[in-house]
């Protein structure tokens, strides 16, 4: 398992350190989100989904990228994009049409960074589906993308902090991993702040 020693001379994993190095940014989504009241009304869960839909289709290349796949086995079949697809249509909802706005800048190793916060979102999306029954939708209607994968969230979430803590990286690509993080809670900030949602 790969470790990074910090300033205080302790040892963490990659995970370790990607999520102390984005506490506060995870915490400032997680309060705009909750700011949005999602769960309150059919209508602000749409602004959520629409949201959703494009960081998730933004994502998709991500995982299918055939490099990402060779060191993250099984990487593809972890995308969410075909399940906010369908709860979209649960909700006859047309997809929004995003063109080339919102793009994803991401290279090389701060993919990786952006994986792990597209992972977590899934990981803490358990509260989330229990208050999505709040407004009639659930894993198998209208809030499909936050359900947990068959096998169980933890373990699933699990599987993919061994795969990148394995992962052998240079010291340039450690910091590309973080910066990858930083930016993709950066990037759903600004989607709640500029999307134009109905």
């Amino acid at each position: 398992m790969n470790a990074i020693h910090g300033a205080d001379t302790a040892t963490v994993t990659r995970m370790e350190d990607l999520r102390q190095s984005t506490r506060s940014a995870h915490q400032s989504v997680d309060d705009m989100v909750m700011e949005m009241a999602p769960f309150d009304n059919r209508d602000n869960y749409m602004r959520f989904l629409t949201l959703q839909y494009v960081f998730h289709a933004r994502m998709k290349p991500l995982y299918d990228a055939e490099d990402l796949n060779r060191v993250i086995p099984g990487l593809v079949a972890r995308s969410r994009y075909k399940a906010v697809c369908d709860d979209l249509a649960d909700l006859e909802c047309a997809r929004p049409e995003i063109g080339s706005r919102f793009e994803i800048s991401a290279q090389d190793a701060e993919r990786i960074g952006w994986l792990y916060v597209c992972e977590g979102s899934s990981l803490g999306a358990a509260f989330l589906l229990k208050a999505a029954a709040n407004i009639g939708l659930g894993d198998a209607f209208g809030a499909r993308h936050l359900a947990g994968h068959p096998d169980g969230r933890g373990k699933h979430w699990r599987e993919f902090v061994e795969q990148v803590n394995d992962l052998e990286l240079s010291d340039d690509k450690e910091i590309a991993v973080r910066n990858g993080a930083v930016a993709a809670f950066a990037y759903f900030r600004n989607l709640m702040g500029n999307l134009p949602l109905q």
